[in-house]
């Protein structure tokens, strides 16, 4: 049986001799179904969740334990690069093989019988072993969890995936997430949505929630109010705003605790875990809204980033970390992109970007003094440290009106929207 994956290994080996340290947790239920297939059985699901009866737990430990060998033969080799130094490391070059690290760092419990539907050997997951993981980490390796949970009575249990990635994100307090998909999260106009906050990732998830059980389950959890936005920024208040995305990320703080579960307990809706699958996931008739609603959820427990990347582009998780505007979407509770008041040191920005349109007589001429003058009437967009748009406000406070000047986006980010937010912003009080 051949096994597709949707991401080049070798990429997450040369990142792994880098530096960055990997929890691999890879998805099992296309290779299943197809197992299943081959025996002439058709799987089931209830909601979100596989029921696992004897022939589909024989296939869940089959692919998992071949996806598992496929993983560890594709690192073998190593780094592309095969005199990469390892990072931090004087004196000692890159061992030939990645060292891959696998075994029971997964405890679950039976999800036994809910709403009449008995689950067979589907498992929710009750422990992640965090000291074991970070140990292996600390000694160079490239962790492999497999969706594989064991219960304390020595049973194997199949868990969703989804669910043994997220809580294995917030136990180990991971810096980021990354979901690999097989397509690409787009906003209404049509256009991949390359970024956005975790306010705008909840209003979006709110917005669709009837159109999946895991984003309705979301809204429930995280709470019925909206998270309020504090992201105006009025242009006759000359103080500096400062976004720090703690700050706007509402009370609600995901959790995930050993022996105890997700939520302090309560689960999801009710519910232990978070689970995506079934009907839902198969048939993709919300896009991909069940990822993002997952993305949301763990930034809400601290995990800073969160990339949802189509795997199925060449070179698309390098790209995705590696340029400005990456090939994914990316859910931030930090600062990535965001509009503030300008400041002395976006001079330089904002006149490379407006510099083209005032040549070509498109905006009027400034001076660099008129420039620096006028900067405090200035709105910019910074994404990941760099101006990529800029508007200008002058305020005639007794007329109750005012003059919009400077509108600019840079060229490689013009037609996703930028102008328009700028425009909005662009408001007195």
């Amino acid at each position: 049986m051949k096994f597709t994956f949707y991401l080049n290994i070798q990429d997450i080996s040369l990142l792994h001799g880098l530096g960055i340290k990997f929890v691999l947790v890879p998805g099992t239920h296309v290779q299943i179904d197809k197992l299943l297939a081959e025996r002439g059985k058709k799987p089931n699901y209830g909601g979100r969740y596989r029921i696992t009866d004897s022939d589909s737990l024989d296939a869940a430990m089959e692919a998992a334990g071949r996806i598992r060998l496929t993983i560890e033969a594709k690192l073998s080799p190593g780094p592309p690069m095969l005199d990469l130094r390892r990072h931090g490391v004087n004196g000692r070059w890159h061992e030939i093989s990645d060292n891959v690290a696998s075994g029971n760092f997964l405890g679950a419990k039976r999800r036994g019988v809910v709403g009449g539907i008995d689950y067979g050997f589907t498992g929710e997951v009750k422990k992640i072993d965090v000291q074991r993981i970070k140990e292996r980490l600390d000694r160079d390796s490239i962790v492999v969890v497999s969706n594989m949970g064991y219960s304390s009575t020595g049973e194997v249990l199949n868990c969703n995936t989804y669910e043994v990635a997220t809580a294995c994100a917030l136990a180990i307090e991971a810096d980021k997430l990354i979901c690999i998909v097989d397509g690409q999260i787009y906003d209404e106009y049509g256009r991949v949505n390359r970024f956005m906050s975790i306010e705008e990732a909840d209003m979006l998830i709110r917005t669709r929630a009837k159109q999946s059980e895991t984003a309705a389950n979301y809204v429930k959890v995280v709470g019925e109010e909206d998270i309020s936005y504090a992201l105006s920024f009025p242009i006759k208040e000359e103080k500096e705003q400062v976004w720090n995305g703690r700050d706007f990320v509402g009370d609600y703080a995901a959790s995930f605790r050993n022996g105890v579960g997700f939520n302090n307990g309560n689960g999801l809706s009710g519910e232990q875990g978070f689970a995506i699958g079934g009907e839902e996931r198969l048939s993709r008739s919300n896009g991909y809204l069940s990822e993002l609603a997952a993305a949301a959820y763990v930034c809400h427990g601290g995990v800073h980033r969160v990339h949802i990347i189509d795997g199925t582009v060449g070179g698309s998780l390098l790209l995705e970390l590696f340029t400005r505007d990456g090939v994914g979407t990316l859910i931030a509770r930090d600062m990535y992109e965001g509009t503030r008041t300008s400041r002395e040191e976006d001079f330089s920005g904002i006149r490379k970007i407006i510099g083209p349109l005032e040549e070509s007589g498109v905006l009027v001429r400034r001076t660099d003094k008129e420039l620096l003058e006028a900067l405090k009437s200035f709105i910019v967009v910074e994404r990941d440290g760099t101006i990529i748009a800029c508007a200008a406000l002058f305020p005639f406070f007794e007329d109750k009106s005012g003059e919009v000047a400077a509108i600019a986006v840079s060229e490689e980010c013009r037609g996703q929207g930028q102008g328009d937010k700028l425009l909005g912003k662009t408001t007195v009080n």
